[in-house]
């Protein structure tokens, strides 16, 4: 509930629950941000996202919502190339008439540059990495 009245924008749909939430509080709302679906192009089991073969299916469930869909967002794995990540997001998004592609970290934006981003996430080009420990 706190992030349609705060954000934007949120990059991380990604199952029917959240779908139908975000509906019914865009509807008391009367407005909603824009939504990327997050697919899981590596199909990772420790990684959110709906699934390459569910993609289409879960894009048509959300327009059928009437969910404002920006488009679409990955993060490929870690120890992929990740230009056939970008490549399979790019179809997925314009064989669904979407036109957003959240895709790209620090280690990879150029690529996904190349391959039609409209959103990259580069935190740690400027902030450092992240210290876990």
């Amino acid at each position: 509930k706190v992030a349609v009245e705060l954000f934007d924008a949120i990059h991380t749909l990604d199952r029917p629950s959240l779908a139908e939430k975000l509906a019914r509080l865009a509807e008391a709302r009367g407005s909603c941000p824009a939504l990327f679906v997050q697919v899981n192009t590596g199909e990772e089991s420790q990684k959110a996202g709906v699934l390459p073969s569910d993609a289409d299916g879960f894009i048509r469930d959300c327009r059928a919502l009437g969910l404002p869909l920006a488009g679409l967002m990955c993060i490929p794995p870690e120890d992929q190339d990740s230009r056939p990540h970008f490549a399979m997001l790019a179809a997925l998004a314009e064989r669904n008439g979407l036109t957003g592609l959240s895709m790209g970290m620090s280690g990879d934006f150029e690529a996904a540059i190349a391959a039609g981003a409209t959103h990259v996430r580069v935190g740690s080009a400027i902030f450092g990495a992240r210290d876990y420990g």
